[in-house]
C-alpha cells in the first residue's frame, strides 16, 4: 500500500494512447482490478443485483480501444457494464449516481491533446476515489493476487447501454437553476471544444431560452481541445464581440471545467467565477462557513476580497480533487481552481463547466447586471504563470542554482504581498512556475532567469 504510485497521478492515469501506461493490455488488468475492488467494497450492490459499474467517455479516437480494453477486465470479474457513451466528466458522475452503480469511470485526458488519454475513476456517491483505493487497484493491476479469479457461465459480467444518460445529465443541470427562471434574452456563444459537453451545453441553454451560437461541436477524435475550447479561449473572446453577445462560454476536453468571456470580450477565469459566485452566497447566506476553498494557484486578491465580503479562503495543493477534499472534510459547499474547476457542492460532486456558467448566468438574471461589471468587484494582484516543457522532473533542490533563484524572487516579492510556487504539473511533463507581485517588471525579470536555469538543464 506504501509502495511508489506507477500509473496513478493526480487525477486518474493519464498519458499518450497506446504506449504505456495507456494500452489495451494495461487498461484491461486495470479493470480486472477495479471490477475486484468495487465488487468487494461493499458484499451488497447499490441496485441489489449484480454490481455494475458505469463507463462514459470523452470524443478522441482511442476512446473505443480503451472503452472496450477496461469493460472486459470488468465483465471478466463478474461486474456488469453500464455503457453511457460521451458525456461529460461530471455527467458520469451524476449518472453512476442517478443509475445507483457501484463506480464510475470516464476515459478522458481532460485538456490534453487528442493522442493522449487516461481514466478517472469515481465512488459509487459521484465523488472521485480516496488514495487508499486508488493504491488497491495499483496494487492488482502489477500483482497478481486477482489471477486465479475468473467466474465462468452465468457469473461473467454483462454489458448494456443507456440510452438515456444524456438526458438524465440535461435535466439535471437544468434543475441547478431556480424553477420558473429563463435565459430567454440572453446571447450565448458556446465552445465545446470538440469534446464531451459538445450535444450537453448548447442543448441545456437553448431548453432555458438563450439565443445559442454553438462551436466545437463536430467532433471527429482528433480535433478535441485542437484551438479551441477552454485551451485556446481568444476563438470564443472573438465570437463574442461578433455575435454581440451577453457571455461566452468554453469547455475543455471532458467539460469538468469552464472559461468564460464578458460581453466585451475579456476573459473571466476561475478566480473571477469564485469572487462573482463566493459574493452571491454570502449575500443569500449560503455558503458553507463562509469559506471558499481554492488552491495555491489562485491570486492572492481573491483572499482579501472574500475577507472584505465577510468570508474566508482556505488554500489546498493544485487539483480540483484536493479541493473537494478539504470541502467534505470541513463541510464547505463552494470551492475551485483559477484554471476553471469550479464545484458547486450543493449541485455535484466535482468540478462541472455547465453547472459553473449556469450560476453565474443566473447570477447575472438576478442581478440584472452585465458579467464586466460583477466581475469589477474585485481588485487581481499582477500575477505571472509560466510553463517550462521537461524531459524528466528532476527534483528542484538537485537543479543547480534553481532554488537560489527562487529565493531570490521572494525576497522580493513577499514584502509587499507577494508570493513564488515553483512545481511539477501532475498531468504533464511541465514545470509551472506562479510568481505573484505588485510591480510587474520585477515578476518579468525572475521568471526568465529562474526558467532559463529550468530549461538549460532539464528543459525539453
Amino acid at each position: 500500500m506504501n509502495a511508489p504510485r506507477k500509473i496513478f497521478g493526480t487525477d486518474g492515469v493519464r498519458g499518450q494512447a497506446n504506449i504505456e501506461p495507456v494500452t489495451a493490455e494495461t487498461v484491461l488488468k486495470l479493470g480486472r482490478a477495479a471490477g475486484h475492488v468495487f465488487k468487494n467494497l461493499e458484499s451488497q450492490s447499490r441496485s441489489r443485483g449484480r454490481h455494475k459499474i458505469v463507463i462514459g467517455k470523452d470524443t478522441r479516437l482511442s476512446g473505443y480501444m480503451l472503452e472496450n480494453a477496461i469493460s472486459s477486465g470488468i465483465l471478466s470479474m463478474g461486474v456488469d457494464v453500464l455503457f453511457i457513451g460521451p458525456l461529460p466528466t461530471p455527467g458520469v458522475a451524476y449518472v453512476t449516481r442517478s443509475l445507483r452503480a457501484d463506480a464510475g469511470i470516464v476515459i478522458t485526458a481532460s485538456h490534453n491533446p487528442y493522442d493522449d488519454n487516461g481514466i478517472k475513476f469515481f465512488r459509487a456517491d459521484g465523488y472521485k476515489l480516496d488514495d487508499q483505493i486508488e493504491a488497491k487497484i495499483e496494487e492488482l493491476v502489477f500483482g497478481g493476487d486477482i489471477e486465479t479469479i475468473r467466474p465462468t457461465a452465468d457469473e461473467i459480467g454483462k454489458a448494456v447501454r443507456i440510452d438515456d444518460a444524456l438526458g438524465r445529465y440535461i435535466e439535471y443541470a437544468k434543475a441547478s437553476i431556480p424553477r420558473g427562471m429563463t435565459l430567454e434574452g440572453m446571447r450565448v456563444v458556446v465552445d465545446c471544444g470538440h469534446g464531451a459537453a459538445y450535444k450537453a451545453t448548447p442543448c441545456v441553454l437553448r431548453e432555458l431560452g438563450a439565443d445559442v451560437f454553438a462551436y466545437g461541436i463536430q467532433p471527429d477524435g482528433k480535433n478535441i481541445n485542437k484551438e479551441c475550447g477552454s485551451m485556446h479561449p481568444e476563438q470564443m473572446c472573438q465570437k463574442v464581440r461578433e455575435h454581440g453577445a451577453h457571455i461566452g462560454i468554453a469547455h475543455d476536453g471532458d467539460a469538468d471545467r469552464v472559461l468564460l468571456c464578458d460581453e466585451t470580450g475579456r476573459m473571466i477565469d476561475g478566480d473571477d467565477v469564485m469572487a462573482i459566485a463566493a459574493r452571491d452566497l454570502l449575500t443569500q447566506g449560503t455558503l458553507g462557513e463562509k469559506t471558499v476553498v481554492t488552491t495555491v494557484m489562485s491570486n492572492a486578491g481573491l483572499d482579501a476580497f472574500i475577507r472584505s465580503c465577510g468570508g474566508h479562503i482556505v488554500r489546498t495543493a493544485v487539483g480540483d480533487k484536493n479541493v473537494i477534499d478539504e470541502m467534505l472534510r470541513n463541510g464547505f459547499n463552494f470551492g475551485g481552481e483559477q484554471s476553471g474547476h469550479i464545484i458547486f457542492r450543493d449541485f455535484s460532486t466535482t468540478g462541472d463547466g455547465l453547472v459553473c456558467a449556469l450560476q453565474i448566468l443566473r447570477i447575472m438574471k438576478a442581478a440584472d447586471a452585465p458579467l464586466s461589471k460583477l466581475a469589477r468587484c474585485w481588485t487581481r494582484y499582477p500575477q505571472l504563470v509560466v510553463n517550462v516543457k521537461v524531459r524528466e522532473k528532476k527534483p528542484f533542490e538537485q537543479l543547480d542554482g534553481v532554488l537560489q533563484l527562487v529565493a531570490q524572487a521572494e525576497a522580493d516579492v513577499k514584502p509587499a504581498g507577494g508570493r513564488v510556487l515553483l512545481r511539477y504539473s501532475g498531468t504533464e511533463p511541465k514545470a509551472r512556475l506562479l510568481i505573484e507581485g505588485r510591480d510587474s517588471a520585477v515578476l518579468d525579470r525572475h521568471a526568465k532567469t529562474i526558467c532559463e536555469a529550468i530549461k538549460k538543464q532539464v528543459g525539453g
